[in-house]
């Protein structure tokens, strides 16, 4: 996302991107704990999560790696399943709260920057295009169906009680087959797909 040489050319548009891109990690973890407290679990109001204060939610490798790599997340929102029911419906729209939230804050993003027309290369124009970018990313990222991203628990909303357990189990180990394919280069082609998916919707939704 070339946010270090952002730094290195232009620390002040660097500092001024940097705290609406803390937030679009913030909000992204906001959204689970909302949606699931509008289905009746209290867990994340109850553990002070329902809250922009950036110090009850940010993980430090999650941000280093947002500024680093262009895609990063904050501690988890907890959600206690058996208060929102057995439906699998219910279970997609919790795990899917944050995806779309990135969605919003990318749609939001490209039509200030068709409203305003900045000018290209001020600061303006840097800012809405790496929010935009940012979070296009980090909804694509988060569709990757392996546990624990939320595509795999959107997955799982659709799958039957036995397929669920036996897809959970791959969870302790998700992140170092992440790492591992990202390394490769074998999800760079479905982030792509899924990229090309988000901004088909966004421009939908445009004027």
């Amino acid at each position: 996302m070339g946010l270090l040489q952002l730094l290195i050319r232009d620390p002040l548009t660097f500092a001024l991107l940097a705290i609406p891109l803390l937030y679009s990690i913030i909000i992204h973890e906001l959204a689970h704990g909302w949606v699931a407290y509008r289905m009746g679990d209290p867990t994340a109001r109850l553990q002070g999560r329902l809250t922009l204060n950036p110090l009850s939610h940010l993980d430090p490798v999650g941000t280093i790696l947002l500024f680093l790599v262009g895609f990063g997340w904050a501690r988890p929102v907890p959600v206690n399943l058996a208060n929102i029911g057995s439906s699998g419906r219910r279970f997609v729209l919790v795990s899917s709260a944050g995806i779309v939230a990135n969605m919003m804050l990318a749609f939001v993003s490209i039509l200030l920057f068709q409203l305003i027309s900045p000018a290209p290369g001020g600061t303006a124009a840097t800012i809405l295009y790496y929010m935009a970018q940012i979070n296009i990313m980090l909804a694509a990222f988060n569709l990757i169906p392996i546990p624990p991203l939320d595509g795999s628990k959107m997955l799982m909303g659709f799958l039957p009680e036995r397929a669920q357990n036996a897809f959970s189990r791959l969870e302790p180990y998700g992140l170092f087959i992440i790492v591992g394919l990202l390394y490769v280069g074998a999800l760079d082609p479905l982030i792509a797909f899924f990229r090309w998916l988000i901004l088909a919707v966004i421009r939908l939704l445009l004027p």
